[in-house]
C-alpha cells in the first residue's frame, strides 16, 4: 500500500538534514523522496515569481487564494509528470514540504475568522478537486524564529517569506493551529535560542514515521 509522509517546516528548520537522517534511519525501508516546489519545472514559475518579489515585496502582496493556486500547480505537473505512477503501484515517499505548506504559509494572511474556511477550501482544492493523493503523515518540524534565521544567514539571498521576520512569527501560530486541526505531528527542534541536537530530532522523527509504517 503506498505511504506518503511529508515533512514540513519554515525554512531554516532543517528538513534538508532530517530527510537525509530519515532515509539513513531507515535502514532496509525504500523510499521515494520528493521534494517541493519543483524548481527545475516550467509550472514553479509563478512560484519563483512570487517568492522573487516580482509580485510585490511583501508575502501580503499576492491573497492567500492566489499564492496557493502557485502551489498547487506546481503540485499538480509534478505528480502528473513524475510520481504518480510510481505512487499507484504502492510504493513509500518521502515529501519535503506538500498540500500542507500551503495551510500555514498562506492562511496567515487571512483574519483568524477566516482559518477554518480557507483550510476547508484549501482540502478540497487540492485533494478533491487537483486529485492530489492526501499524506499518511505530516511531521512539523518547529524550531524557534530565532535559531532558524541565524541558521540561514549564510544563504546568499532571501526571498520574500525568509526575510519577513513579522510573517514567520505569524507562519508559526499558524502552523500550531493547522496542525491541531489536521492531526499533524509537532517535533520540536530547539529550545530559547539553541537547537536540539539533530541526532535527537532524527530520533523522534523515526518514531513518528515508524508508527505509520507499521499499520
Amino acid at each position: 500500500m503506498s505511504k506518503l509522509i511529508v515533512l514540513e517546516g519554515l525554512d531554516g528548520s532543517g528538513k534538508s538534514t532530517q530527510m537525509e537522517l530519515l532515509q539513513r534511519n531507515a535502514a532496509g525501508v525504500v523510499f521515494r523522496h520528493i521534494k517541493l516546489p519543483d524548481y527545475d519545472s516550467p509550472a514553479c514559475s509563478p512560484v519563483k515569481m512570487y517568492l522573487g518579489g516580482e509580485l510585490g515585496g511583501s508575502p501580503a502582496d499576492v491573497n492567500a487564494y492566489a499564492a496557493s493556486s502557485f502551489y498547487a500547480v506546481d503540485r499538480y505537473v509534478s505528480y502528473s509528470t513524475k510520481w504518480r505512477e510510481i505512487y499507484e503501484r504502492g510504493e513509500l515517499f518521502l515529501a519535503d514540504r506538500y498540500t500542507s505548506s500551503n495551510a500555514y504559509h498562506q492562511m496567515v494572511k487571512l483574519p483568524r475568522k477566516e482559518w477554518d474556511g480557507f483550510l476547508a477550501w484549501l482540502e478540497d482544492y487540492e485533494h478533491e478537486k487537483l486529485g492530489l493523493p492526501r499524506p499518511d503523515l505530516v511531521i512539523y518540524l518547529d524550531m524557534p524564529i530565532k535559531v532558524s534565521q541565524a541558521l540561514m544567514k549564510k544563504r546568499e539571498e532571501l526571498d520574500i517569506h525568509e526575510k519577513d521576520i513579522p510573517y514567520l512569527l505569524a507562519c508559526r501560530k499558524a502552523a500550531m493551529y493547522a496542525a491541531e486541526k489536521w492531526g499533524w505531528r509537532v517535533v520540536s527542534c530547539g529550545a530559547g535560542s539553541q537547537a536540539l541536537p539533530i541526532e535527537n530530532i532524527a530520533g523522534e522523527i523515526w518514531q513518528c514515521v515508524s508508527e505509520v509504517l507499521e499499520c
